[in-house]
C-alpha cells in the first residue's frame, strides 16, 4: 500500500466511524518490514524477514472510551469491524476526561525533515547483509584465545505510518532502523564462563560502525570479566558506565509521568521548581535531532514536538504529560513519552575521570534490583571493576547499592562527554561520590 493510498484509507475509515456513531477518533495504520540474522561457528542460524500491516482505531463515544486493532485493510471487512467496534464501547463506563487532545497541541510545523529514513534502504541486499554479520563475528574469533563462541547478529526495520485524528489532525511518517553487533561468552576457569555484548543503532546503513570494530569490542568486554569477584563492603567513589546509565535514570524517568502524578506513585509529585538532584545534571529532551533515535515532529496523540528542558542544573522542570492525565490533572499536556534525552556533557572522557579516583568502583552493568517510584528507594546489584590509586586493578561482582534514587543523583560530582551514540536516551558516564556497596 503506497502513502497516498494509505492517508485515503485512513481517512476514509474515520468518516465512516463518525457516521456510526464515534463523536471523536484516532486511525493510525502503518506498514513495518523487519528482517533479523544471526551468524555463528561460521553459518547463519537464523535468518527471518517479517512484512506487517496494521490499523489501530481510538474511539471517544459519548465519553466512553476504547482501543481496537487488525491487520485486516480490506474496506468491505472493515465497515463491519467499524460497526461492531462502535457498538462495544457505547457498553462501557464514562470517563469524563477521555477525548482527543485539543487541537491547539497540534499546532507548529509537523512535517519537518528529520532524515529519520535512510533512501537507499531498498538498495540494500540480502548478501551485504549476512557478510556484515560474518564479518563481525570473524573479527570477535580474531580477538582474543579466551574466547569460547561469538554470535554475530543484524536488524534492519522500514515502516510507514499515518495517523488521521478526526478533530483534524493529519501526519506521516517514514523511518528506517538498523541494528548490529555481538555476544561473546570467554573462559575464566573454573570461576565461570563471563558473557557481554556490543551492539550499535543507526538510522542510515553507512553510519553503522565497522564490523571489525563491533566484534572486537563484545569479545573485549566479556575479558574484562575475566576473574570477577566480589570485595569486602566499602564506600566508593561510583562511575557508571554510559550504556549502563540508563538503568538509574530510569528511576527518574518514570516518576516525572502525568499518570504517576496522578495515581500518587512519584516522589517527583509538587518537586517542580525544586532541587531533585545535584547541580551538575541537566537534561533537555530534543525531539527535533536530524537521524536521532528518538526524533519525532509529533508524538503518539498527534501532540507537536518541541524541544524542553527536564532538568536544568538539578532543579526539575517538566513532567512528561499525556492529554488524558493532563485533563485530570490541569496540566497542559506536552507528550507523556521521552523522545532524545540530551544532557549537558562534561569536559573529561571516562579514561580520565578514572585516572583521578583513589579508590572506586565502575559500574560495567546492572544485574537485578528494582526501584520504588514513590518513595525513591531502589536497591540494584551490580559489576564492573575496582579502582585504586587511578589504575583499574580487577572486575568485581554480586555488590549492591541501596538507597534513595534522588540522594544518590544528589552525590553526583561529573558528567563525562561520552554520551552513548546508540540510544535515543543518549546517556554519559557519570561519577558519584561517597556510595556504599554491600560486598563479603
Amino acid at each position: 500500500m503506497k502513502s497516498k493510498e494509505r492517508k485515503e484509507l485512513a481517512k476514509w475509515i474515520s468518516v465512516k466511524l463518525g457516521k456510526a456513531g464515534a463523536d471523536e477518533s484516532s486511525v493510525y495504520i502503518s506498514n513495518s518490514r523487519k528482517i533479523e540474522i544471526e551468524y555463528r561457528d561460521g553459518q547463519i542460524e537464523k535468518l527471518k524477514e517479517s512484512t506487517q500491516n496494521s490499523l489501530s482505531l481510538d474511539l471517544y463515544v459519548d465519553s466512553k472510551y476504547s482501543s481496537h486493532s487488525t491487520n485486516n485493510l480490506d474496506r468491505k471487512d472493515l465497515e463491519k469491524f467499524i460497526e461492531e467496534t462502535v457498538s462495544m464501547t457505547k457498553y462501557l463506563s464514562k470517563d469524563k476526561f477521555r477525548s482527543l487532545p485539543d487541537k491547539k497541541l497540534y499546532e507548529g510545523e509537523t512535517d519537518l525533515d528529520l532524515k529519520l529514513n535512510d533512501p537507499d534502504y531498498s538498495k540494500l541486499e540480502t548478501r551485504q547483509r549476512v557478510e556484515l554479520v560474518r564479518e563481525v563475528e570473524s573479527a570477535a574469533k580474531k580477538r582474543s584465545d579466551k574466547l569460547i563462541s561469538a554470535t554475530a547478529g543484524y536488524s534492519d526495520i522500514f515502516s510507514e505510518s499515518v495517523m488521521v485524528n478526526s478533530n483534524g489532525f493529519i501526519g506521516e511518517k517514514v523511518s528506517t532502523s538498523y541494528s548490529c553487533g555481538a555476544e561473546a561468552t570467554v573462559k575464566d576457569g573454573d570461576k565461570g564462563r563471563p558473557e557481554d555484548y556490543y551492539y550499535s543503532r543507526s538510522r542510515f546503513f553507512k553510519e553503522l560502525p565497522s564490523p571489525q570494530f563491533l566484534g572486537e569490542k563484545a569479545v573485549d568486554y566479556a575479558v574484562r570479566k575475566i576473574g570477577q569477584e566480589k570485595i569486602n563492603s566499602g564506600i566508593f567513589d561510583m562511575i557508571i558506565e554510559n550504556r549502563s546509565v540508563g538503568r538509574i535514570l530510569h528511576a527518574l524517568y518514570g516518576p516525572m509521568s502525568a499518570s504517576s502524578i496522578q495515581q500518587k506513585r512519584s516522589f517527583l509529585d509538587g518537586k517542580i521548581g525544586k532541587q531533585i538532584t545535584s547541580e551538575k545534571l541537566t537534561i533537555i529532551d530534543d525531539p527535533l535531532i536530524p537521524k536521532g533515535l528518538g526524533s519525532r515532529s509529533f508524538d503518539s496523540e498527534g501532540i507537536t514536538s518541541r524541544k524542553r528542558t527536564i532538568i536544568e542544573n538539578g532543579i526539575l522542570k517538566d513532567y512528561y504529560i499525556d492529554s488524558y492525565y493532563g485533563k485530570k490533572l490541569g496540566m497542559t499536556p506536552n507528550s507523556g513519552s521521552s523522545s532524545n534525552l540530551v544532557f549537558e556533557y562534561g569536559k573529561r572522557p571516562i579514561k580520565d575521570i578514572v585516572k583521578n579516583i583513589n579508590k572506586g568502583i565502575l559500574v560495567t552493568s546492572f544485574i537485578g534490583g528494582n526501584s520504588n517510584p514513590t518513595t525513591g528507594d531502589f536497591s540494584y546489584g551490580v559489576m564492573g571493576l575496582l579502582i585504586e590509586k587511578g589504575k583499574i586493578i580487577k572486575p568485581v561482582n554480586e555488590m549492591n547499592i541501596t538507597g534513595n534514587i534522588s540522594k544518590l543523583w544528589g552525590k553526583l560530582v561529573e558528567v563525562g562527554n561520552d554520551p552513548y551514540p546508540y540510544s535515543s536516551w543518549r546517556t554519559p558516564s557519570v561519577h558519584f561520590s561517597d556510595i556504599h556497596f554491600s560486598g563479603k
